[in-house]
Formats: C-alpha cells, sequence, structure tokens
C-alpha cells in the first residue's frame, strides 16, 4: 500500500478509480437491457401519470403527426418524399409532451411499430442525460426488429467500451450496422419519437466542474450534448438502411432553431410543425376546462351552472394559450386544503399579474400565489430546485438515482418543519407520494415550474440564489455528520438513508468550500461511511474544499479530511495516488500553464 497522500496537494481523485475493461459475460442483451432508461419509455410506469391528451383536443396536431409517419408528406416534391425527420416545437406549456405520448399511443393501437424516448429534467437522471440514448433506442428496435438481436449482441462482444464511446460510434455500432447487416424490409412505416429533448442536461464528468491547470470552470453546456443527439438521429435517417421516421419534439431553442433552419442540410427535414394559433389550442383548452369542471361538480355535486361562460373566457384568456395554466388551474382546486372549489376558483380568478408584458404573466402570478400559501415559502423553493437534482438552475449536485421521496425528507427535514409542514400546499405542483410509500419519487408536474423559479424577474420576491440552497444543503450534510446519522430513524430506513447520503456529490462553490468547519469526530465517521459505502462521495467532498487551498499550503479543513480519509482508505486497502502521479499533478497544475503561456507569446511574436 502506497501512502504518500499525507503529503499530497494538487491532484484529482480521480486516480483512486481502477477501470475494469473486461468484457461483459453472459447474454450481451441482458447486459443492454441494464443500460436503458426504461424511465424514458412512453408507457414506462415511471410515466404514468404523464400527461396526455384529453379527449377531443389537439385532435388535428396529432393527425398531422401521426399522418406523416405513415405517409409522409404528400405535398412534398418527389425529392422530399423519402424525408425522415420532422420538429414539432412550441412554448412552455403548449402540450407536446402530452401530444407526443398520446401520438405514442396510437402508433402501438394501430400496429405502427415506435421507439420512444421522452427526456425530463425532473425525472430520473438516465432520462435527462444522453448516457442511456442509444442502447434504449437499440434496445427497442431489437424488440420490433428481432432479427436484429444477434447483430447488436456480437457489437456488444467485439467492443466490451463501447458504452464509453460518443453517440455517433454507439449509433454506427449498434443500430446502423445491424440494420445494414439483416436488409431490414418493413412494410409497416415506424417511427422514432424523442421528446423533450430541450431538457437533456450536459453530461458532467468528475473533474468537469474545474479545470486541472487554469482552474477556470468547464463545465459541458448542454447544447453540446443536444446538438450531438441531433447529429447523429440526422446521420441515421440520412443512411438507407434506417427504415424509421424521426419526431423530435422540443422547445424553440436556439441550438434547435440552427439546427432545423440550417440552409446546408435544412432539405433533409420535413417542414416543422410550430404549435401556434393555426392548431386553435383556445379550442382545446375550452374543451379540457368544461370536460375538468363537469367533474369537479359531479364529485362536489355542485351546480350545472358552475362555473359560468365568463369565467371560462376569463381563464382561456388568462392561458394564452398555454394547456399548462389550465392543468395548474385544475388541480389546485382538486388538490388544495384550503376551500371549497367554488372559494379556490373564486381565489384563482382575484390573481393579477404585476405586469402584462410577459406572456406567462397569469402562470407566474398563479405560481407565486400557490408558493406563497405554502407555510413557509423560501424553505419550499429550496426543497423544490433539491428535489429536482439542483441547488439552482445554474448550480448542480449531483444524484446517481432518482431517490425515493421518503428519503429526500430524511436529508431535508430540520426542526422548522418536514415535508408535509413544508410541501402540504404544492400538491398542484408537485406529486406528493403518501407517507408511507417508501419506493415513489417526487414528481414535479412541469419543467415551466423551474423556469420561472429559475428567472429572478419572475420569481420576485420568492427567488433563493444558489448559495442560499447550496448553504442549506450543506448545513444539512454537517447536521447528519455531526449526529452520525439520523437519530430518530428506523434502522432499516437509516440504512437506506445512509447509502444514498454517502454517495451524494454535493455542490461545489468556490470561496465557500474551503472554509466548512468540520469537527474531527464528525470528518472521521464520514470518511469511515464513503469508504463503506461509495467512491464518488469521498472523492468529490475533498475535491470540493481542496480546491480553494493555496498552492503552497492546504486548510485546516483540507488537511482535516486528508488525514481522515487517508487512514481509512489504508484501512479498506483501497490504492491512494503513488509520489509521482502527485508530482505530475502538480506539475501540469501549477508549472505547465506557464510553459504554455510562453509556447503562446512565441508564436505571437513569430508572426
Amino acid at each position: 500500500m502506497t501512502s504518500f497522500l499525507s503529503g499530497a496537494h494538487d491532484f484529482s481523485f480521480k486516480d483512486l478509480n481502477v477501470i475494469n475493461a473486461a468484457p461483459p459475460s453472459g447474454d450481451p442483451l441482458n447486459d443492454l437491457a441494464s443500460r436503458i432508461a426504461t424511465g424514458a419509455l412512453h408507457d414506462s410506469d415511471e410515466r404514468c401519470d404523464a400527461p396526455m391528451c384529453h379527449p377531443e383536443t389537439r385532435v388535428a396536431v396529432q393527425e398531422e403527426i401521426y399522418s406523416w409517419i405513415v405517409h409522409g408528406d404528400p405535398l412534398a416534391d418527389p425529392a422530399q418524399k423519402t424525408v425522415k425527420i420532422k420538429w414539432v416545437t412550441g412554448p412552455a406549456g403548449t402540450g407536446k409532451s402530452a401530444i407526443m405520448g398520446s401520438v405514442a399511443d396510437t402508433c402501438k393501437q394501430n400496429g405502427v411499430p415506435a421507439v420512444t424516448f421522452f427526456f425530463a429534467s425532473y425525472a430520473s437522471p438516465d432520462r435527462r442525460r444522453k448516457t442511456a440514448f442509444i442502447p434504449t433506442l437499440a434496445y427497442q428496435l431489437t424488440e420490433h426488429l428481432p432479427a436484429l438481436k444477434n447483430s447488436v449482441a456480437q457489437a456488444m462482444r467485439d467492443k466490451p467500451l463501447l458504452f464509453k464511446k460518443n453517440l455517433r460510434v454507439q449509433m454506427e455500432a449498434l443500430i446502423l450496422t445491424p440494420l445494414r447487416q439483416v436488409a431490414v424490409e418493413s412494410k409497416v412505416p415506424g417511427v422514432v419519437l424523442i421528446d423533450g429533448l430541450d431538457e437533456c442536461e450536459a453530461e458532467q464528468f468528475f473533474d468537469s466542474h474545474v479545470a486541472s491547470r487554469t482552474g477556470k470552470s468547464m463545465e459541458r453546456e448542454k447544447g453540446e450534448d443536444q446538438l450531438e443527439i441531433l447529429q447523429v438521429l440526422r446521420e441515421a435517417a440520412l443512411d438507407p438502411a434506417f427504415p424509421f421516421r424521426i419526431v423530435i419534439a422540443s422547445r424553440p431553442e436556439r441550438v434547435f432553431r440552427e439546427f432545423f433552419n440550417n440552409e446546408s442540410h435544412k432539405s433533409s427535414f420535413a417542414p416543422s410543425l410550430v404549435l401556434d394559433e393555426k392548431y386553435n389550442p383556445n379550442a382545446d383548452i375550452i374543451l379540457f376546462l368544461q370536460a375538468k369542471f363537469s367533474e369537479i361538480r359531479r364529485r362536489y355535486k355542485l351546480s350545472p351552472s358552475w362555473p359560468s361562460p365568463e369565467t371560462l373566457a376569463t381563464l382561456l384568456d388568462q392561458a394564452s394559450g398555454q394547456f399548462i395554466y389550465a392543468a395548474t388551474v385544475i388541480r389546485y382546486i382538486t388538490t388544495s386544503r384550503h376551500g371549497s372549489p367554488q372559494t379556490l376558483l373564486d381565489q384563482v380568478l382575484k390573481v393579477k399579474p404585476s405586469s402584462g408584458t410577459n406572456p406567462f404573466s397569469h402562470l407566474d402570478a398563479f405560481y407565486t400565489h400557490i408558493l406563497q400559501s405554502a407555510s413557509n415559502t423560501i424553505l419550499a423553493v429550496k426543497w423544490l430546485w433539491i428535489i429536482k437534482g439542483e441547488v439552482t438552475h445554474d448550480l448542480f449536485f449531483y444524484l446517481h438515482h432518482t431517490p425515493a421521496a421518503f428519503i429526500i425528507n430524511l436529508l431535508l427535514q430540520t426542526d422548522d418543519g418536514g415535508a408535509e409542514y413544508v410541501l402540504g400546499d404544492l400538491h398542484s405542483l408537485i406529486d406528493v407520494p403518501p407517507s408511507d410509500d417508501l419506493g415513489t419519487p417526487y414528481r414535479p408536474y412541469h419543467k415551466s415550474l423551474y423556469d420561472f423559479l429559475g428567472s429572478e424577474d419572475r420569481c420576485g420576491p420568492i427567488y433563493v440564489g444558489h448559495m442560499q440552497c447550496a448553504e442549506f444543503l450543506w448545513g444539512r450534510f454537517f447536521d447528519i455528520c455531526k449526529h452520525k446519522g439520523l437519530p430518530a430513524c428506523r434502522p432499516l430506513d437509516q440504512q437506506k438513508f445512509l447509502h444514498f447520503f454517502f454517495d451524494l456529490l454535493m455542490p461545489y462553490i468556490p470561496w465557500f468550500t474551503s472554509r466548512l468547519n468540520f469537527a474531527p469526530s464528525s470528518v472521521d465517521w464520514w470518511a469511515s461511511g464513503c469508504v463503506s459505502h461509495s467512491e464518488g462521495g469521498i472523492s468529490w467532498i475533498f475535491y470540493c474544499v481542496h480546491m480553494e487551498c493555496h498552492w503552497y499550503r492546504c486548510s485546516p479543513t483540507c488537511k482535516l479530511l486528508r488525514k481522515s480519509i487517508l487512514r481509512h482508505c489504508k484501512e479498506a486497502d483501497r490504492e491512494v495516488p503513488s509520489r509521482m502521479v502527485l508530482f505530475c499533478n502538480r506539475f501540469n497544475k501549477r508549472i505547465a500553464p506557464m510553459f504554455e503561456r510562453k509556447h503562446v507569446v512565441a508564436n505571437l511574436e513569430s508572426t
């Protein structure tokens, strides 16, 4: 065992990890199945409460998409008949996910093979990132086209590190090459439905937040991963062996506008479908409201004349073409604990925006009203960010998987109140599982809530900045370390929680983490737990604290952590970096940039 960590400085703990490149054993297709994002399938249990188009609404949009899948564009010139990609776009709250879910169901009912991936920024991590994207598509393709199975299995045997490669390599190996080998000829048209691609987050790697040499932020942008997905889908669509059409639904964000409007390859796309006034969303919204109010009247035995036509017209006007506003109003009336349906509807009508210039002004005002009804609004907003897996719109902490709601409750609840106190009045914004449900996670209903919470201009007085969230989260982390677990907790719950707790990658905050006041006994308990439960947690916490040390001297907190980490790693026979690794790392971080700058200057002087 090498034990040079005691004098360590300027290194990355990623050197502790040992990569096992041995090929997967057993059936490769079982390995493929273990790598897919099951929650991204349109009929997954994770999407059991996903929005669907209400009967008789969004009919024209669904028919246009389904007709294109089956027949192509009848008005296109002959050269466009084989175009295989269509973009469906519209602002937040226009019902894109509901439309795509309904189209997927229609395809299934009519025997049209449909391969799906529903991204969601508030769902399990494998639905928020690109890692599982190609495996999920490939697995579904082998179900629809069993002849592909042998070729896909062989590709995985031949390339044991395939899932560490970029998406283009994975697409070629798992989908395009097998399709060419079996020469699939299907008389039934098929489709790949990709929803919410704008919600795909950037895949962040351990040391991507801070460059090893410069110390500057190197965080990946989500647009990079979104563009990579768009590019591999276009390449697949252009391959003659690929038999399916592709429908991509997203908001009209810049990366999508530039991609689909690029003149150099615009001809390879079908005309975009924009969810605007052409499809008369108001007619669909009023149908939805009428149907839902009818259900409420039956449930509470209310007058057939409630609500009045004037009230429905007001709600329609305030919706501004956004289904999410109408859906949130209905959930508020049916889930709130404070008042009858008539009283709650009156409250909705009284909520007025401070400014009418923002197209989301009524939605923002309503979100504000709901959040301010919580017992502690600021605390509730902090919970909402952490439930999402972020500490605000621009600062992540890492969850390896989506934890059950009761685990989040154990992490966050304080003397100021538990989950029922904090979230009890927010059931119209977030699906809160029953207290005795130990498996279901929290599920926010719509991404527009986080768009709102992430904008100080829209949130106003209830905006919560990243430092507030991070300090709250770190405070809970310290408190749990101080008590060496959760004092009032059942043994089984305690074990489940500790496994989750030690695997957390806490947010890195410059000029904050190096000043954290760890008690020696707390650090020792934490280091011991990390060595037993997790590799990621121990690496990341030390990384966060160490990054703010001076180049010539570590902070007291860093020294304390290093001492405990070293001792427990040695006791567990965990490998630590050698002297040469430490020296090279210090050289790369502190010395190499000087040579790089001299090299740049020399080049500039010679030109």
